[in-house]
């Protein structure tokens, strides 16, 4: 037989046990949260973090910060959020580049990001858009433009070696058999002005900045790249509408957690950033040119690490390079 206090002690536990469990399950952030985003303020991902940030942050009863952590194409704020405490207190606002593409353009940054992140959900998406610059190309279709492509060399742009504008043009090339000399910018603006001064005859790059110019004539948008149509392009064709069944690559938003965070965090963040959902939040993101983009939390895991492999494929097979 048991000794009394041993035996108080041991059902003093066992009561006590249910109570602590529930103190888990039932987590919430007793402090601000800081939201890393990889790039400076300003720019797409720094808007995509901001309009989720606010309603994720009412969720939770705590503010959530953004913290803009620049630099390395995205790989220092992709380290600062992997050493961060597993707390939930850190969200890492994760993109394309840094789970399919940094692996293959950066040799050792000391992070895996499907390996050390759990993704709570995905954002949204953001098509390319092939555009054509009229006063050098005339096709008014993909299979026009395919066509003259073949007939004379091409030049086009792209914001910079080993981007998605880049790796976009890539598979569209491979799968139409063309070849065309490629001209790396430092970013969409310096792209945009190129296209606008007729340097080159086409060039990939996003919604956000394709759409204005595409609607006022100054460029003539073909088809985006993602597998359904741009609500700011809606008459421009996709890809696979155009001719490419295969042709799907948009540009994902996600919020992730390092993989080390007790589940019962990850799921009240999970939870939390389910309520963001909401027909306010979507027509910020459509405002940004941004579609929402809904994968359930049981199958976000495994997308995101499918299309990091998809994307890392293209830019091995590619041999990109950072410039």
């Amino acid at each position: 037989m048991l000794p009394r206090r041993t035996a108080l002690a041991s059902l003093g536990a066992l009561l006590a046990a249910p109570a602590l469990r529930a103190q888990s399950a039932a987590w919430s952030p007793n402090r601000p949260l800081r939201l890393i985003v990889t790039y400076p303020p300003g720019g797409v991902n720094d808007i995509v973090g901001r309009i989720v940030a606010e309603p994720l942050g009412r969720a939770l009863g705590q503010p959530v910060i953004v913290e803009n952590r620049a630099g390395a194409g995205g790989n220092i704020g992709t380290q600062a959020a992997a050493q961060s405490e597993a707390d939930g207190q850190t969200i890492l606002f994760g993109t394309t580049a840094m789970f399919g593409v940094n692996p293959i353009l950066y040799a050792s940054t000391g992070v895996d990001a499907v390996r050390d992140f759990t993704c709570l959900g995905t954002i949204g998406e953001v098509a390319n858009v092939l555009s054509a610059v009229p006063a050098r190309v005339k096709a008014g279709s993909v299979a026009e433009f395919i066509a003259e492509a073949k007939a004379r060399p091409l030049i086009y742009g792209s914001v910079g070696n080993g981007s998605s504008s880049h790796l976009s043009a890539v598979v569209f090339l491979k799968t139409a058999g063309l070849e065309a000399t490629h001209v790396p910018y430092r970013g969409s603006s310096p792209l945009v002005a190129a296209m606008l001064a007729q340097e080159v005859d086409f060039g990939f790059d996003t919604t956000a900045t394709s759409a204005a110019h595409a609607q006022a004539g100054a460029i003539r948008a073909l088809a985006v790249t993602t597998a359904r149509r741009a609500s700011a392009l809606p008459a421009v064709p996709t890809l696979k509408e155009s001719g490419m069944p295969d042709y799907d690559l948009g540009i994902w938003f996600g919020l992730f957690v390092p993989t080390r965070t007790p589940p019962e965090i990850t799921q009240r963040l999970t939870e939390a950033l389910e309520q963001t959902r909401t027909p306010q939040t979507e027509e910020r993101l459509r405002t940004a040119f941004v579609e929402s983009l809904h994968i359930p939390r049981a199958e976000a895991g495994a997308w995101v690490k499918a299309s990091a492999a998809r994307w890392q494929s293209i830019a091995r097979d590619a041999r990109i390079a950072i410039d």
